[in-house]
């Protein structure tokens, strides 16, 4: 999916035949493994869990160490420059992972699209550009990229009254919480405001909790339920 260092992603089968998935994007620095363990323990039984590996790259914000990203990070603070074309060519990739489980015969609009931190903030831009109409987006604990083209780098997309599931910690040490807020508001500014559902859990840190896996269990079965 991303050149030839890209291994195959993580996946947890549906139980009984897949009639949706939920493409996961993990965070800087980690893989796909420890997420698709997180989605096996909360499977809808008609549902794949795809969750991709990032290539390893040179990472700005680590001092130039080479580690799973999905694109460059130069700064985490709301001013920092950003990586633009890193950030396009890592959504043209996903796109491309989109279309192929449409070839696999899962519709676009029963894909939800989600991700943490880094993996996140992918996943937002992606869908907000995309042509493909998507079941819905799960953004954990992060930002929306490339915030000032906004709306009008979405006027094509289809996903214009798409269904986000929006978590953060309040004690969010690495993407503070602020990011998350401003990120809702922005979102609502552009896309069925009704449609946009912010989370967040006391004194979670930049990780996951059993209640915010329990929401997004709920999101998920609203978003893509069973097809008789």
């Amino acid at each position: 999916m991303c050149g030839s260092s890209m291994s195959l992603p993580a996946i947890v089968p549906a139980a009984r035949k897949a009639t949706a998935a939920v493409i996961f994007l993990h965070g800087l620095g980690d893989t796909g493994h420890g997420w698709a363990e997180a989605f096996a323990s909360i499977r809808t039984p008609h549902v794949k869990y795809i969750c991709p590996h990032a290539r390893i790259m040179p990472v700005t914000l680590n001092m130039g160490m080479a580690m799973p990203s999905w694109f460059d990070i130069i700064g985490l603070r709301t001013d920092a420059k950003e990586d633009v074309s890193g950030i396009k060519k890592a959504a043209e990739d996903i796109n491309t992972l989109i279309d192929q489980e449409v070839k696999n015969g899962i519709p676009s609009n029963r894909i939800v699209l989600g991700g943490f931190s880094q993996g996140g903030a992918l996943s937002l831009y992606t869908s907000l550009t995309t042509q493909q109409k998507l079941g819905g987006i799960v953004a954990l604990s992060c930002w929306l990229p490339l915030q000032s083209s906004f709306p009008q780098a979405s006027a094509s997309t289809a996903n214009k009254d798409i269904h986000v599931l929006q978590c953060h910690g309040e004690a969010d040490p690495l993407v503070p919480l602020v990011f998350g807020s401003r990120t809702v508001e922005k979102l609502k500014s552009f896309i069925n405001p009704a449609n946009v559902t912010f989370k967040t859990y006391p004194d979670m840190p930049h990780s996951a909790c059993q209640e915010e896996m329990m929401d997004i269990k709920q999101f998920i079965e609203k978003q893509l339920p069973p097809i008789n």
